[in-house]
C-alpha cells in the first residue's frame, strides 16, 4: 500500500459556495498546503504533513498527541475519564485526588483502552462501488459491506491469513460514498495512565461552563503507549513548547472529529431537526434526570455516577447547540442558497444531468422512511448514523450480553456474510473491547436498563409487536432488575468461556440476560433489515450520484464530512466579537483565583488551590482557537509553524455546535488548554518533576 498525500490549491466549499479562510477538516491526502501558507503565512511541506500525521494518536473516542520519545501522549482529562473511573475505587477515587505516579512503573493500564496512529491510506473506491453495481435494498448494502471485509481482512492480514493484532485497517467512505479510502493503523492495546489532575481542576465551571468562554480548566492528561510490556520508543513525536502563546498566531490541530453533516441536503436536515434530535434530546434529558436522581441518594451511588453523568450533559449541550443551528433562519438561509446554486449548475449543464439525475429528489423520497424508522432503529438496534440515541441505555452487561450473542452468530458464518462489525478484520478489537476487566456497578445497570425499556415501551407504544417481544408480561423495572440481578457476565471468565465457546455455549448458557438477548433477536435484526433495505441502500445510492455531481460542478479539492478519521484544520489565536460570544482570547490561572467562589461548580480543586502562592497567575490556562473542530476533536494537539505542540483541543463554544451543518468563521472557536499550563500544574501542583524533565518543558 502506499500513502497518497496529495496537495491542492483550489478552494471550494462543500456546500458550494466559496470556503472560509480556516473552513475545513481536511483528510491529510488532500491537505490544501498552498491554501494554507498563504492564509496563514506559513512555510509548512509534505515532510511537516508526515510528522504531524505519524505524531497523532487516535484515543478511544478522542484524539491525542504522542510527546516525548517514550510513548508518552498528551490528551484531554474528561478522555480518560472512564479509565480513571474503572481504576477508582470509592476508598481511592483518582478523580478526587488526581492520579500521580512518582515512577514510571506505577503507570496504570486503561481497562479496553486502545489507541492507533495513522500509517498509511490508499484509494479502493472503485473496487467497493464495482461490488453493488447494479443491486439494489440490501442485496446492495450486503455486497459492499462483504467486499469491505474482504479489503479490511486483506490489508491488515498476517502471511499466515490471520488478523494482525497491532494493525487494524478501516475502509472509510468520504463524501458520503464519493470516495472509500483504506486507513491502516499501528494499533496499541497497552494505554496506561500516566497522570490525570483532580477532575475539579478538569471541570473546574462544571456544567455551567460547559461549551462556554472563558473557561478555566486544566483539562489534560497524559497516556503513555506500551508494547510487549515496555514503553514505545516514538522518535518522531511533537517537541514542547510552553512559552506563552500569542494573539493571531497561526496554528494547526491534528485530530480525529466525530461527525459532520455538511453534505446533508436540505431535507435531510428537516428530518434530523424535526424527528432526530427532538427524541435524541428527549432521551438524554430524561437519563441525565434518573442519574442525578440516583447520584443524590449516597455517596457510593454519586460515585458510580459521577462518569456518565458528564458524559450525558456533553451530548444533551451539544444537542442543544445543534438545535439553534438548525431553527436559525439566517443560517438555514445561507445553506438553502448555497443548495440552490449547487442544483443549477447541476441543471445547466444536460450532460451532468442526464449522469446524476435528481439526487436530491431521490434522498427527498427517503425521509418519509427515515421518519417512520428512526424511533425503533435508534433504540432497537442503534448504528442510525444520524443520531446519539443507542440501544441498552449505556448498560455494561446489556453491551457484553448483545456482543456475545452476535459475535457467536455471526462467526458461524463465513467473514464475507457476516454484520461488518464482526467481519474477521474486526474481532480482534471487539474481543479486546469485551474482555477488558472494568467494574460493573449493578445497581447503575438497574438504572439504566430499566429507563431504556420504560422509554423503548413509551416511544414504539404498548401495542407494537415488538415492544411485547422485549417485555413478554412484565415490567420495565421487573424485567430489567430479573436480567442485572441474575446476570454473571460482569466476570471476565464467564464472558471469556461464553467468547470461546460460540454459539453452543451461547444457547447452552443459563444466563438470564444471555436467553433474553438471543430471545429477541429476530426483532433487532428485523429492525435492522429493514432499514437497510427503505433506508441505507437507497440513501448511500443517491448520495454516491450527489457526490460525483459535486466533483463534476466543483472539481474534487473539496473536503469531506468527518468521519471519525483523521484530519487537519487550522486557524488563528484569537478572541471573539460576536453578539452573546465577546472575549479575549486568554484566560489566567489569576482569572481562576477571580471567578472561584468556593461553591461547587466553581470551587478549585484542593491541591490545585493549595498552590497558588507557587503558581505565576499570569500564565495562560486556556486559549482560543478559528480553527474547524468538532465533537471527537477532544483532545486534538494543537501545534504551531514549526511543528511544536502549544496546546491541547478540549471544547469548543455553544454557537460552534453548528459546525455539525456548516462553518461560521465568526462564532466559531475551539478552546484549548494550553502546554504552559500543563507544565505549570505538573510542576507546582502534582510534584510530577520526572515527567516535566522527560517533556523538555522549564
Amino acid at each position: 500500500m502506499r500513502l497518497l498525500l496529495l496537495a491542492t490549491t483550489a478552494v471550494l466549499a462543500l456546500s458550494a459556495t466559496t470556503a472560509s479562510a480556516e473552513e475545513g477538516m481536511w483528510t491529510f491526502d488532500n491537505f490544501p498546503i498552498a491554501r494554507a501558507n498563504q492564509t496563514l503565512g506559513t512555510n509548512i511541506d509534505q515532510a511537516w504533513l508526515d510528522r504531524v500525521r505519524l505524531s497523532s494518536v487516535r484515543f478511544g473516542g478522542c484524539s491525542a498527541g504522542i510527546v516525548s520519545d517514550a510513548g508518552l501522549v498528551l490528551t484531554n482529562n474528561h478522555c480518560v475519564a472512564t479509565c480513571v473511573a474503572n481504576l477508582s475505587t470509592q476508598e481511592v477515587n483518582y478523580a478526587a485526588t488526581g492520579f500521580t505516579p512518582r515512577t514510571r512503573e506505577e503507570e496504570l493500564r486503561c481497562p479496553g483502552g486502545t489507541a492507533e496512529i495513522l500509517t498509511e491510506i490508499t484509494d479502493v473506491t472503485d473496487r467497493v462501488k464495482a461490488a453493488g453495481a447494479g443491486l439494489t435494498g440490501q442485496d446492495f448494502t450486503r455486497a459492499r459491506d462483504a467486499e469491505i471485509g474482504r479489503i479490511e481482512q486483506e490489508a491488515c492480514a498476517n502471511p499466515d491469513g490471520t488478523s494482525a493484532a497491532d494493525r487494524r485497517c478501516q475502509v472509510v467512505s468520504l463524501y458520503r460514498g464519493g470516495q472509500f479510502k483504506l486507513y491502516a493503523y499501528k494499533r496499541y492495546t497497552d494505554v496506561r495512565l500516566a497522570w490525570a489532575p483532580e477532575d475539579r481542576a478538569a471541570t473546574f465551571g462544571g456544567d455551567l461552563d460547559n461549551f462556554s468562554f472563558p473557561r478555566f480548566a486544566i483539562d489534560a492528561a497524559l497516556i503513555r503507549l506500551y508494547e510487549n510490556g515496555q514503553p514505545v520508543e516514538t522518535p518522531t513525536h511533537f517537541v514542547w513548547n510552553d512559552d506563552r502563546p500569542v494573539t493571531g498566531t497561526p496554528v494547526f490541530v491534528s485530530g480525529s472529529p466525530g461527525a459532520t453533516q455538511r453534505l446533508l441536503t436540505q431535507d435531510q436536515l428537516a428530518t434530523v431537526r424535526d424527528v432526530v434530535l427532538p427524541l435524541d434530546q428527549l432521551i438524554a434529558s430524561e437519563l441525565r434526570g434518573r442519574l442525578v436522581r440516583f447520584a443524590a441518594e449516597s455517596e457510593q451511588n454519586a460515585f458510580m455516577a459521577m462518569d456518565p453523568i458528564v458524559g450525558l450533559e456533553n451530548t444533551y449541550k451539544r444537542g442543544l447547540g445543534r438545535m439553534r443551528a438548525l431553527t436559525d433562519a439566517g443560517f438555514m438561509n445561507r445553506r438553502a442558497e448555497a443548495e440552490a446554486d449547487f442544483q443549477a449548475r447541476n441543471a445547466a449543464n444536460a450532460e451532468f444531468a442526464a449522469q446524476f439525475g435528481n439526487p436530491w429528489g431521490d434522498l427527498a423520497a427517503v425521509q418519509p422512511a427515515v421518519r417512520e424508522l428512526y424511533a425503533p432503529m435508534a433504540l432497537l438496534e442503534g448504528g442510525t448514523g444520524v443520531g446519539t440515541t443507542a440501544p441498552g441505555g449505556g448498560s455494561v452487561l446489556f453491551a457484553y450480553a448483545r456482543t456475545l450473542v452476535r459475535a457467536a452468530q455471526e462467526r458461524a458464518k463465513p467473514s464475507a456474510e457476516r454484520l461488518p462489525e464482526f467481519g474477521d478484520a474486526r474481532l480482534g478489537q471487539v474481543e479486546n473491547g469485551l474482555m477488558a476487566q472494568r467494574p460493573v456497578y449493578p445497581e447503575l445497570e438497574q438504572v439504566r436498563m430499566e429507563w431504556w425499556l420504560s422509554k423503548t415501551r413509551e416511544w414504539l407504544t404498548v401495542d407494537d409487536p415488538r415492544v411485547r417481544t422485549l417485555l413478554g408480561r412484565e415490567s420495565p423495572e421487573a424485567l430489567s432488575a430479573r436480567l442485572v440481578e441474575r446476570s454473571t457476565l460482569a466476570d471476565p471468565a464467564v464472558r471469556r468461556a461464553l467468547w470461546e465457546g460460540g454459539i453452543e455455549a451461547i444457547q447452552a448458557s443459563d444466563d438470564p440476560l444471555i436467553q433474553w438477548m438471543l430471545s429477541i433477536q429476530d426483532v433487532t435484526r428485523g429492525v435492522r433489515s429493514e432499514w437497510e433495505t427503505r433506508v441505507q441502500a437507497p440513501t448511500e445510492q443517491a448520495s454516491e450520484r450527489l457526490a460525483a455531481a459535486r466533483f463534476a460542478a466543483y472539481g474534487d479539492s473539496v473536503y469531506p464530512d468527518a468521519t471519525g478519521t483523521l484530519r487537519l484544520t487550522y486557524g488563528l489565536i484569537e478572541g471573539s466579537d460576536v453578539p452573546g460570544q465577546r472575549f479575549d482570547g486568554f484566560t489566567t490561572f489569576d482569572g481562576l483565583w477571580d471567578r472561584a467562589t468556593g461553591s461547587a461548580p466553581f470551587d478549585v480543586a484542593p491541591k490545585l488551590l493549595a498552590a497558588r502562592d507557587v503558581i505565576d497567575g499570569d500564565t495562560v490556562l486556556n486559549m482560543t482557537v478559528s480553527s474547524d473542530t468538532i465533537g471527537g476533536s477532544s483532545g486534538s494537539p494543537v501545534v504551531n509553524e514549526a511543528g511544536e505542540i502549544v496546546g491541547a483541543n478540549f471544547d469548543s463554544t455553544v454557537l460552534t455546535q453548528r459546525n455539525a451543518y456548516g462553518y461560521d468563521r465568526d462564532v466559531n472557536r475551539s478552546v484549548i488548554v494550553t502546554t504552559g499550563a500543563v507544565t505549570t500544574a505538573l510542576r507546582d501542583v502534582y510534584g510530577m518533576q520526572r515527567l516535566v524533565e522527560e517533556l523538555g518543558a522549564d
